[in-house]
């Protein structure tokens, strides 16, 4: 597992500036764990508590206090406590203690924080990911993380492919991943509608720090909310569909999946699915066919899917 051994600190007085250098080495593994919790919460949620340490770890309240006493020892400036709530709070000084790798993150955020740490582990000569091409900004995520976790809007410039760039005011409240590039979920107040917007083109990110108003919240994003059925069938193309079937793990020559209707373009057009009624979509890169498309119609993130809409294909 990687960790840091020292963080370079800059404290600013008038105009001094003064560096000293945190040094990490002499905390056993247990404890550095839990000071990357600390540190990873307030830099994507904005917040942390004793007893957000205590039901992640299983440890006592007295443990949990000389983690959060040490963490603001080795950085004071980084978080803030009100008595009131009993948690302690990001503040705008904050500079985190841990390097937190942006991919790492983002599969820590889905899939949860597991180790402590998110700088990941050496990469393997003999088991080799697929290459990345895009690659979202931490500073980015974690500001619009804060901002779904404590119910915010925020303000960008973001660039689009059809009008260029345009300073939005959106309201975010999930993050997903169409299978090539990280997109944010949000109400528009632009268009007064909620849209998907491409994490890479979010620039200038700011938190407003304001309720929203209730109709701009995940709970009334109908196409979010909207859970369809699925079924997944070799192309009718395919000549030998066992090895179709071995690739998707289909049980009965099928698979069927749960998918919000916001992502279901995205992810037919991942796995180039055949969305044709009759399944006529021609080429080799088609090996899956949507048996209930039928089922489907009128769905509007589904505009992308490969032959969607599609009703007297020639091929």
């Amino acid at each position: 597992m990687c960790f840091l051994s020292a963080r370079l600190v800059l404290n600013k007085h008038k105009n001094n500036v003064e560096c000293h250098l945190i040094d990490l080495t002499n905390i056993n593994y247990a404890q550095r764990e839990r000071l990357a919790f600390i540190d990873f919460c307030l830099q994507f949620f904005g917040k942390i508590s004793r007893a957000d340490l205590v039901n992640h770890f299983k440890t006592g309240l007295a443990s949990c206090s000389r983690d959060l006493t040490l963490y603001r020892e080795l950085a004071s400036d980084n978080l803030t406590l009100k008595h009131e709530t009993k948690q302690y709070y990001r503040t705008a000084q904050f500079s985190p203690v841990f390097e937190h790798n942006p991919e790492a993150t983002l599969n820590s955020l889905c899939r949860g924080f597991g180790d402590g740490f998110s700088n990941g582990i050496t990469p393997s000569n003999v088991c080799i990911d697929a290459t990345r091409l895009i690659h979202p900004s931490s500073d980015v995520i974690a500001t619009i993380m804060r901002a779904i976790n404590n119910r915010q809007a925020i303000s960008c410039d973001y660039i689009s492919l059809s009008s260029g760039e345009t300073k939005r005011t959106i309201v975010p409240h999930s993050l997903a991943n169409n299978g090539q590039r990280w997109h944010v979920r949000a109400y528009d107040k632009k268009n007064k509608a909620f849209r998907d917007f491409v994490c890479t083109r979010i620039q200038n990110v700011t938190a407003i720090e304001k309720p929203i108003a209730t109709i701009q919240g995940r709970e009334f994003d109908k196409q979010w909310n909207s859970i369809h059925n699925i079924t997944l069938v070799p192309h009718p193309s395919i000549t030998y569909f066992k090895a179709i079937e071995l690739d998707y793990s289909m049980v009965d020559g099928k698979v069927e999946l749960n998918v919000r209707e916001a992502l279901l373009g995205y992810l037919m057009r991942q796995w180039n699915v055949d969305c044709t009624l009759e399944g006529a979509l021609v080429g080799e890169q088609y090996q899956l066919r949507l048996d209930n498309v039928h089922e489907l119609q009128g769905i509007d993130s589904l505009s992308i899917a490969p032959g969607y809409g599609i009703k007297n294909y020639k091929g």
